[in-house]
């Protein structure tokens, strides 16, 4: 079983920093976000909290989840050789439980993300031909 994971590059000032992010259908949002754990959180500098962030409470398959949302904390892009992805502000959404990075619905759009089979790990970019498919990332 595969599901599709994309290597992503995170920009937040002078830092750069690569992650391997779990595209979620299931993770709705109403901005860009990308949920993290807390040890990406401390290399990206916003662990322990900013005071701008906003400590939440999601609603999850799992029950509820405490998160704390930082605004427009970084910019993102899809790591690909033969492409030029576009960058994408996001909110980075901290949570304890999290064991890998996960792109909400918004954010896979944003970055121009389409899915062709979650069971087998396919996906391209939406300005891609249909035929042009990638494989998922390995976990």
């Amino acid at each position: 079983m595969l599901a599709v994971r994309l290597k992503l590059r995170l920009k937040r000032g002078s830092l750069v920093k690569e992650a391997l992010a779990l595209v979620n259908s299931g993770y709705e949002a109403e901005t860009p976000q990308l949920l993290i754990p807390v040890k990406l959180a401390r290399e990206l500098r916003i662990w322990p909290p900013p005071s701008d962030a906003t400590e939440t409470v999601f609603g999850t398959a799992g029950g509820p989840l405490r998160v704390w949302i930082v605004p427009q904390a970084a910019e993102a892009s899809v790591v690909a050789d033969d492409a030029e992805p576009r960058w994408v502000l996001v909110d980075l959404v901290v949570s304890h439980m999290a064991d890998e990075p996960l792109i909400s619905d918004k954010l896979a759009d944003e970055l121009g993300i389409a899915v062709e089979s979650f069971g087998r790990g396919l996906w391209r970019f939406t300005w891609e031909p249909k035929e042009k498919l990638r494989k998922s990332e390995k976990a």
